[in-house]
């Protein structure tokens, strides 16, 4: 059971993770409609009407975590069934998952590394 858990949360991590390294090179192309003022990078948590975004979308993900994304201790950690009916949730696509989301974390807080530091965005850093 201990490393049931830890397997979960290093794959829920690793999704986290890719979503967020995908999401911090994407919005200095992408802009939601009333967020136009809203800076790229780090920068958007703290300047409204970024923040009301994020809290949303903190509220949104805790209440989806506890309700929905709920794991059955009888299937193997991380699996939540195959939603599109694709076929593809096997063992090879599970490890592929499992070392592109180990790769994604080091990518995220690399990113956010940056930012803090410099002040440009993800694309902003290739200058």
């Amino acid at each position: 059971e201990g490393f049931q858990n830890l397997r979960a949360a290093e794959i829920k991590h690793g999704r986290v993770a890719m979503m967020a390294a995908l999401g911090a090179v994407a919005q200095h192309y992408i802009k939601f409609p009333g967020f136009e003022s809203v800076p790229a990078g780090v920068g958007a948590v703290t300047t409204a009407p970024g923040t009301y975004g994020f809290a949303a979308l903190f509220l949104l993900s805790g209440a989806m975590e506890l309700a929905v994304w709920t794991q059955d201790p009888n299937k193997e950690a991380g699996d939540f069934g195959d939603p599109l009916g694709l076929g593809q949730y096997n063992e090879e696509f599970r490890n592929k998952e499992l070392n592109n989301g180990r790769f994604a974390m080091f990518a995220a807080i690399g990113i956010i590394s940056a930012d803090l530091l410099t002040g440009k965005d993800a694309i902003q850093q290739f200058g």
